[in-house]
């Protein structure tokens, strides 16, 4: 009973006005309280409050799901819905009391507007839109207004990659946040996650990443709006209507308020808006939320109180008991109610509750919440068989169990882990339930422990898939002013705070995917601290480096081991590149330099060893006249050209000048004038380099594979590329240069007018077939005749063994041969028969016959007389 002089006071006001806490304040300053709070996780966090500030064995924690009862309770933190209404204590609380306009939880809270009072003091916390509703239903009440502490302002609509840190993004079902947090993830670093569903523990270590800046974001549903105080500096909705247990519908205007009010805590001004594909809101709903001015609650829900035992019939009658009050609406029929009526229906319980008792605990299992949310024909199959072991005793120790234990599994993904809890919320409630389960203080204790395993796995889960450890790390320590330790180990492994932020390739500093730029930018500029020593260690390592740890690639790259550390670039002449260092700015410009001087060092002396012998013909100042102009365009040639280009420049050559020449190496081929020595594998790789370089390629041809006497012949490729690689194209080959010239010289020995075949070492030269070899020698001129004829068989000779050995006694020399002694062979077959008798099977062979046949060039055709290959004797002249 209230005494006479007690009070009832209405605390209305906006988010972020400290009802909360004053209420906290006012049941402290009386000898005993309750306070009633919408959710578990709430409820969890005001205990905290409280045990920190006046003891554990004092204060007690009542939810649907957990119990923490002292023996010297003086003060009772619960869920609205687990509220002890008959203690008789001084004090009573009542938070969120808007929520009495809620469909689903709404008959609730009216129930305890209606009927929860202190003895000397009751408060009811919430918006002022319930100003009328509490006027008209609380005889007596006191109002109090309470302002927000700081502004809260539109924002407008941001992507998810421009939402400012300190941010909270809202979603409204788990897909939703799910797909938020990854986003945030890729593009912020990470996220924490927090939804209603998750239990105390795990919500309270995903918070805690927020609120100690391992994240600056929060990807939530709308639990948030209720009460949990966080330091958000903006509220971003991802969508403005969600799904209320029956139907999706839009948000009503005092609803996005109470979230969006979760923005600016205490002294800091927060900001609201929208993000991804919500749209943007109406004038009207942002200045209600601006100004916290919304349309009052007119109507509340309500639920019958005064119940009915004797028959199940009368019970559900009870509950559904109208009202003819004009402020209360009689609510929706709730989840345990239509259990009630699914259960009476089952014909195995029909003689089970004829009693009153049998009712009230039929009522009593019907109120276990569906945490599972799988499907309403499951969970009232689960309520009759915990009803069925009630009736009989308890619910036995072995099934509990069992039912336990399959539950008690930490492996899997985040959905696995979070069906689980679900699920051990069912036993945790069943174990809180006096005298439901024996022992009841060790399964309250063991559900308790197996929630916690899976809370801790879960939060695991939820920080490996949605926050990058390294940056939430180092942002944070970023944050607090700390100067990071960088450091760079024997593998170029660049860590920072022990967390690998990138590698050191050569020079250069290959930084690792980073949240966002101005993280990536500091991120840097911390590893450039470690990397400025090691840059200055590895350039005096690299200048004493031996010629054999680099080389350059077909395309122009310089390495250094694995690593590429410059590229060539083209120089004034063609067998004088120049090189550009690959070197990050940060190492400076004493590193880049000795980098570049030993690069240069290197690719000088590589073309002075591979093309040693064009060089020292260039060198030659015994060279004159013609020899000399000659000895420079085999120089531009890089050691070979083309006969046919340059046929007019030998042809004026004398024999003296050829003969200089040739001390060099120069071999005047019939297909090409070149030095043999610049054909082998390492030359030809540089020639092709360096002469794609002077040429301004961008892409650069390739050397074919060593040890390769054709190639295919590409219409796509150029010529000259194939002369440069020290190939001459012929037919759909192309053919190595120096094989070619031994071709021709074995030609120049047939007649080419009478015709002539292929010989086998014509064959071996090439390592073709015969049928390859004639599109070789379609491509160099000849025209080849295809014939058959019978295949002559070599005549195998029987060597006569003429024996040694003595002559065995009792034999004479005179004595007759064995064939003499031989039975005399059978008669000849009849004539008939040997007409019959097949003729021998004769074997053909194809051959080819070459003859000279040139195609026309500039619509004048040669002969084969005037044709340089087919000249008769001796080289070329």
């Amino acid at each position: 009973m209230m005494r006479s002089n007690a009070r009832v006071t209405a605390v209305l006001g906006p988010t972020n006005t400290g009802k909360t806490h004053y209420a906290i304040e006012r049941m402290l300053g009386h000898r005993t309280g309750v306070i009633g709070l919408p959710l578990r996780l709430l409820a969890r966090e005001v205990y905290d409050k409280i045990v920190a500030l006046r003891g554990p064995s004092v204060v007690a924690l009542v939810t649907g799901e957990e119990r923490i009862v002292p023996d010297r309770t003086q003060y009772w933190v619960c869920t609205v819905e687990a509220m002890p209404l008959e203690i008789g204590a001084d004090f009573v609380a009542i938070d969120e009391i808007q929520l009495c306009a809620d469909p689903e939880r709404g008959h609730v809270f009216t129930d305890r507007l209606l009927r929860a009072r202190g003895l000397l003091d009751t408060m009811f916390l919430g918006s002022d839109s319930m100003r009328p509703a509490i006027a008209a239903l609380v005889p007596g009440v006191q109002f109090s207004r309470r302002e927000r502490f700081s502004t809260l302002t539109w924002n407008g609509s941001k992507k998810i990659s421009r939402m400012p840190a300190r941010s909270a993004i809202v979603g409204f079902s788990v897909e939703n946040v799910y797909a938020i947090a990854e986003l945030i993830r890729r593009q912020k670093g990470g996220c924490a996650v927090v939804m209603g569903a998750l239990s105390p523990r795990t919500r309270n270590a995903q918070v805690e990443l927020y609120q100690n800046g391992d994240v600056d974001y929060l990807v939530a549903t709308d639990a948030i709006g209720m009460g949990l105080n966080l330091d958000i500096g903006h509220v971003a909705f991802s969508a403005t209507a969600k799904f209320d247990g029956r139907r999706m519908r839009a948000l009503f205007p005092h609803e996005l308020g109470q979230i969006a009010g979760r923005a600016g805590r205490y002294l800091e001004p927060g900001s609201f808006g929208v993000t991804g594909e919500a749209q943007v809101l109406d004038d009207e709903v942002i200045e209600a939320i601006e100004n916290h001015r919304f349309a009052p609650v007119r109507k509340l829900n309500w639920r019958n109180d005064v119940l009915e035992f004797g028959t199940v019939a009368r019970l559900i009658g009870s509950l559904e008991a109208p009202t003819d009050n004009e402020w209360l609406n009689r609510t929706r029929e709730s989840d345990d109610l239509a259990a009630l009526k699914v259960l009476s229906d089952l014909p195995d319980l029909h003689d089970r509750i004829r009693s009153p008792q049998a009712v009230r605990l039929l009522w009593d299992v019907c109120r276990i919440p569906d945490f599972r949310g799988i499907s309403g024909g499951e969970h009232t199959s689960l309520l009759a068989r915990i009803f069925g072991f009630l009736q009989d005793g308890r619910v036995p120790t072995d099934w509990l169990a069992k039912a336990v234990a399959r539950i008690d599994k930490t492996d899997g993904d985040i959905d696995a882990l979070s069906k689980r809890l679900a699920y051990i919320r069912t036993w945790t409630y069943v174990a809180q339930r006096k005298g439901w389960v024996d022992d009841e203080s060790h399964w309250r204790d063991e559900t308790r422990a197996v929630e916690d395993r899976l809370s801790d796995a879960l939060h695991a889960r939820l920080t490996q898939r949605f926050v990058d450890r390294r940056t939430s790390v180092l942002m944070r320590r970023l944050k607090q002013k700390e100067s990071l330790v960088a450091e760079v180990n024997t593998l170029g492994e660049v860590t920072v705070e022990g967390e690998f932020v990138g590698r050191l390739e050569g020079f250069r500093f290959r930084q690792d995917a980073s949240g966002s730029p101005d993280e990536a930018r500091v991120l840097r500029q911390a590893a450039v601290q470690a990397l400025r020593p090691e840059f200055h260690l590895r350039a005096d390592k690299f200048y004493n480096a031996p010629d054999t740890e680099m080389d350059f690639t077909e395309q122009g790259g310089l390495m250094w081991g694995t690593y590429a550390v410059g590229k060539l670039v083209a120089g004034a002449e063609v067998t004088r590149p120049q090189v550009e260092a690959f070197v990050d700015e940060d190492a400076g410009q004493e590193v880049l330099e000795k980098v570049r001087r030993r690069l240069q060092h290197f690719i000088d002396r590589k073309v002075a060893a591979l093309f040693e012998p064009l060089l020292a013909l260039g060198r030659d100042e015994t060279l004159t006249g013609l020899a000399r102009g000659f000895a420079f365009r085999l120089g531009e040639g890089l050691g070979v050209l083309s006969r046919a280009e340059v046929a007019e420049d030998v042809k004026a050559l004398d024999q003296e000048a050829r003969s200089a020449l040739r001390k060099h190496g120069v071999r005047f081929g019939q297909f090409t004038v070149f030095l043999p020595l610049l054909l082998k594998p390492a030359p030809t790789r540089l020639r092709l380099v360096l002469w794609s370089l002077a040429n301004g390629l961008a892409e650069f041809p390739e050397s074919p594979p060593p040890g390769l006497v054709t190639i295919p012949n590409l219409p796509e490729v150029p010529r000259n590329h194939y002369t440069l690689a020290g190939y001459h194209p012929a037919g759909s080959r192309a053919i190595r240069i120096d094989m070619l010239e031994r071709l021709a010289d074995l030609l120049r020995a047939k007649d080419s007018r009478a015709g002539f075949e292929a010989t086998p070492e014509m064959l071996s030269i090439t390592g073709m077939t015969l049928e390859q070899f004639t599109d070789l020698m379609a491509g160099l001129g000849y025209k080849g005749d295809k014939g058959e004829r019978p295949k002559v068989k070599a005549e195998v000779v029987v060597p006569v063994v003429v024996s040694t050995a003595p002559i065995p006694e009792g034999e004479s020399v005179l004595a007759p041969p064995p064939e003499a002694l031989a039975p005399e062979p059978e008669a000849p077959a009849a004539e008939g028969e040997a007409e019959a008798a097949e003729p021998p099977v004769v074997e053909m062979e194809t051959f080819v016959t070459f003859t000279w046949a040139p195609r026309p060039r500039g619509g004048e055709g040669r002969g084969p007389r005037a044709r340089t290959e087919l000249q008769p004797a001796g080289e070329r002249r």
